[in-house]
This record gives C-alpha cells, sequence and structure tokens, in this order.
C-alpha cells in the first residue's frame, strides 16, 4: 500500500481514468523535486481493486486515485507554478502539455491528463498584483492578455513603459 502521511493541512486528491502510474511517471519525470509511490487497495463495498497512490512536487503532496471514468478534470482548478527564471517557464511550457496537452492564454495549459496548470513568472505578484501604481498594472495586464506563454521580458517592459 502507497505510504501517506500527512504533512500538510490541505492536501490536492486527483481522480484519474485508468492512466494513474503513467500520470505519476510523466509528472516525477517533469518536475526534477519530485517522488512518488502507488499501490492498489480493495474496495470495501465492492471487492473491486483500486489503484492508489501519493506524490509530492516540490514539497507539494499530492493524493490520486485511478477511480474510473465518473469524474474528469477541469480548468475551473488549477495548479499556479511561480517560476523563477524565463527557462523554467520554456521548460514547463515544453514539457508539461507534451504528448496530447494544450496551451491556453495567459500562462494556462492542460497535460495529457487534463489537469491545468498556470506556468507564471515569480516577478508577477509586484507587476501585477502587489503593484500600487494602476497605470503600470494595466499595462502589464494588457501585456499578459496578449500572451500565451508567458515572457518575463515583455511584463517587465510593459511595467517599465512610462
Amino acid at each position: 500500500m502507497a505510504t501517506f502521511k500527512a504533512t500538510q493541512k490541505v492536501t490536492p486528491f486527483l481522480w484519474f481514468n485508468g492512466n494513474l502510474e503513467e500520470a505519476l511517471k510523466f509528472y516525477t519525470s517533469v518536475f526534477k523535486n519530485s517522488e512518488s509511490e502507488v499501490s492498489s487497495l480493495t474496495d470495501p463495498g465492492n471487492g473491486r481493486k483500486m489503484i492508489v497512490g501519493t506524490f509530492r512536487i516540490e514539497d507539494q503532496q499530492f493524493l490520486a486515485l485511478d477511480g474510473g471514468p465518473m469524474f474528469n478534470f477541469s480548468p475551473a482548478t488549477s495548479f499556479y507554478i511561480n517560476c523563477k527564471t524565463q527557462e523554467e517557464i520554456d521548460y514547463l511550457w515544453e514539457a508539461l502539455p507534451a504528448d496530447g496537452g494544450k496551451t491556453n492564454q495567459c500562462g494556462w495549459l492542460d497535460d495529457k491528463f487534463g489537469v491545468t496548470w498556470q506556468i507564471v513568472p515569480e516577478v508577477m505578484s509586484e507587476l501585477l498584483y502587489n503593484n500600487e501604481n494602476p497605470e503600470k498594472a494595466k499595462r502589464v495586464m494588457a501585456a499578459m492578455m496578449q500572451m500565451t506563454k508567458m515572457d518575463i521580458k515583455l511584463l517587465q517592459e510593459a511595467y517599465d513603459n512610462d
């Protein structure tokens, strides 16, 4: 059985449809600071064997179940990744939607399993959200709305353009 010891108050729980093991291998290959464990258990209600997993990405713990087709992922829930560099943004932008995912506007993308991610430069909080100058924030927002993959240099130029 997968070893799970709650190390955080809130843990995301993801429901996969027949591809949990593939997903965990994918995520641990994309994220360098990651690990996973998969096992099975028997549902006491119907005796059906279920695959469960735990994984950790960058100190964020996840639980996962290979639960079947009853539920699907939705962009209404996404994982926001703060990226320090453009190189990190570029890497994740290529790696996460590989083999069947899709990219979207403003740094959002869906991986091949349907999980939605937001690939965002760490500096965005200063340029947009924690900015007391509404004109600068407006320019940054306008620049961001023109992007699919976030570009730190262009966002900073929009901010600095007085």
